[in-house]
């Protein structure tokens, strides 16, 4: 079993089936070009259902081409109807495992421009950067990514949690994340795999400020603040703004969305989260395994993009960067968000 495992850490769940699916058509292909030069030499044959399995079961592909190139089979109907069938439940893992070999790996950067009526007017164009669920990223891609975040003129950086808790490996990428050139510092919250006394003192130890049940007032009339994550202690949005004034933005990172339902959060103006990954593996972009309820209680709610709160308040929930160990994204390509604020007065 450890041999099993350690080889599926190491080429990856998705290269793996990539292999298998490719072995599944190479197999279904052959047995019909073989199939027809026995019929042929009237030789013994390949079983009809042994082509129809091959057909049917991921080999679709090969099973069209090696029907199509060997002039087999193609004028009977159930195998004309299997090749329908088998084509369409190839193509599907094909497209699906194309896109996570491509674009699930290339980190988007989403550019969103906020407005609001409590954001400072003398504040329009301050520019945030939201990064969560880190995971297991390797360091030299975070360090990519905070190169590219350098050259998009920052006010502030927020993290909204989940490291890899293995080993020293969040500190490594901690480190990668304290390098990012803000104007008013880096700030961040906990998540649930996070155990956050570990986080927070790597994160003061490189200047980055931890939310913890607690805000900060950022700029006159901008208040941050982020709370415990609810799947390991006790989030308090009430705690966590008490000190900002009624006239301020106030910006709330919750690493789990569904805080924003089940508390109040009369008094916050936007609220930023992870933990979904917009169901990491998806059909086609629809994260059905949200709809289990283990990950979030409020179904495709919070899969990605904006939302809201029974409040009213804008809840963004970003797909996050990492991976999630060993499993990979597909049709869940990872993102940096980054807002730019702007006052509607």
């Amino acid at each position: 079993m450890r041999i099993i495992t350690g080889w599926i850490i190491r080429f990856g769940i998705l290269e793996l089936f990539s292999v298998f699916f490719i072995l599944m058509n190479l197999i279904a292909f052959f047995l019909y070009v073989i199939d027809k030069r026995k019929a042929e030499k009237s030789k013994w044959r390949i079983s009809e259902n042994t082509l129809m399995f091959f057909t049917l079961v991921f080999g679709g592909i090969g099973a069209v081409l090696g029907m199509c190139l060997a002039r087999h089979k193609t004028k009977k109907i159930k195998f004309r109807i299997a090749m329908s069938f088998g084509l369409i439940i190839a193509l599907i893992p094909a497209v699906h495992i194309a896109h996570g070999l491509t674009l699930d790996k290339m980190i988007h950067y989403t550019e969103i421009e906020f407005r609001s009526e409590t954001w400072p007017s003398d504040l329009d164009g301050y520019r945030i950067a939201f990064i969560t669920d880190m995971h297991t990223i390797r360091h030299e891609n975070m360090k990519k990514v905070i190169t590219e975040l350098n050259k998009r003129n920052l006010d502030l950086l927020l993290l909204g949690g989940d490291f890899s808790m293995g080993g020293e490996h969040y500190q490594g990428t901690v480190k990668e994340i304290a390098q990012t050139i803000t104007t008013d510092g880096i700030f961040g919250a906990e998540g649930n795999h996070d155990d956050y006394k570990r986080v927070f003192a790597v994160m003061e130890q490189y200047g980055i400020n931890p939310l913890d049940n607690n805000g900060f007032w950022v700029r006159e009339g901008f208040y941050i603040a982020g709370v415990h994550d609810m799947w390991n202690r006790n989030p308090d949005i009430e705690m966590a703004i008490t000190n900002a004034d009624k006239d301020d933005f106030v910006l709330l990172i919750s690493h789990n969305p569904d805080v924003s339902m089940v508390q109040s959060t009369v008094g916050v103006d936007l609220i930023l989260s992870g933990h979904t990954h917009n169901g990491q593996i998806t059909l086609f972009g629809i994260p059905l395994y949200l709809l289990r309820g283990s990950i979030t209680s409020y179904g495709m709610r919070f899969a990605n993009g904006f939302s809201v709160s029974p409040d009213g308040v804008p809840v963004y929930t970003s797909n996050g960067i990492g991976d999630y160990y060993t499993v990979p994204r597909i049709f869940a390509r990872p993102e940096v968000v980054i807002f730019t604020m702007r006052s509607t007065e």
